[in-house]
């Protein structure tokens, strides 16, 4: 299993490297099924990770110029925000055991998995029906909504502090339809934005808890080497193409977190 999970860490990186986002929404089921760490614990180490690996992809497009610093700064300050506030104060509310149906209860850690397997089969989906198209426009800073904008930004926020993704596949359509960013300058910013929110998630976390630095380390160094080599195969690769074939196994991976966490038990 820990072989397994480390080369889906590589495969995961790969994803990263060769379409800009979704790969690191699968980082979450690798730890809790691959690497068997608590749902709730898995959330601190998918942001640190996820974050770390967002700021080294970062560096690529800022030397190309692909980042926005002030579109950043304006979606990005209310989702840092928002995960502050969701670490501090409400994932810690969330009770040990949230509801019971019948003699089902669902504890903290399975209604965790849930909203998660949800957010993916939105991303499958999203990934599936989108490729939003956009005109050449020039950013017009007059012409953007930015109390949109900024309620988006806390909301995304609020989901990467409770299940611990980065929102790549959240943040990048809504700066490409509400701010006209360019597809690779929107994947670009959007890493930007994951590494300083994961951050602050990350730094909020149980201190009764340990991190397993040496296991955090590991899936790090696994996950960049498959970044680089998706970086190197996206140059040789139509990555539209493969896009739809990583939107069905997302889908997958959802329905069978669903499965998992209420029938087999």
């Amino acid at each position: 299993m820990l072989i397994f999970g480390f080369v889906c860490s590589i495969l995961i990186g790969i994803s990263l490297g060769l379409i800009g986002s979704g790969g690191s929404i699968l980082m979450m089921p690798v730890l809790v099924y691959l690497f068997l760490v608590n749902p709730v614990t898995a959330t601190t180490y998918s942001l640190f990770i996820v974050g770390f690996t967002a700021g080294i992809g970062s560096i690529n497009y800022f030397r190309k110029g692909l980042v926005n610093l002030y579109i950043a700064l304006i979606f990005g300050i209310p989702s840092v925000l928002s995960v502050f506030f969701t670490r501090a104060f409400l994932l810690p509310s969330i009770p040990s055991v949230v509801f019971t149906l019948g003699n089902y209860a669902v504890s903290k850690a399975t209604f965790l998995m849930l909203i998660f397997a949800v957010l993916i089969i939105i991303a499958s989906l999203s990934m599936l029906i989108s490729g939003f198209k956009q005109k050449s426009e020039e950013l017009n800073q007059r012409h953007l909504n930015y109390p949109l904008i900024i309620f988006l930004g806390a909301l995304e926020g609020s989901v990467t502090g409770l299940v611990g993704v980065g929102g790549g596949f959240l943040i990048i359509p809504i700066l490409v339809l509400l701010t006209k960013l360019p597809i690779k300058s929107a994947v670009g910013t959007s890493l930007i934005i994951i590494a300083s929110k994961s951050v602050i998630g990350f730094s909020v976390k149980d201190n009764s808890d340990s991190v397993d630095w040496y296991l955090i380390a590991q899936i790090i160094i696994f996950t960049l080497i498959g970044l680089f080599i998706g970086i190197y195969l996206s140059k040789k690769t139509d990555a539209l193409k493969l896009k739809p074939l990583f939107a069905w196994f997302l889908l997958l991976v959802g329905l069978y977190i669903i499965i998992k966490e209420t029938f087999i038990k």
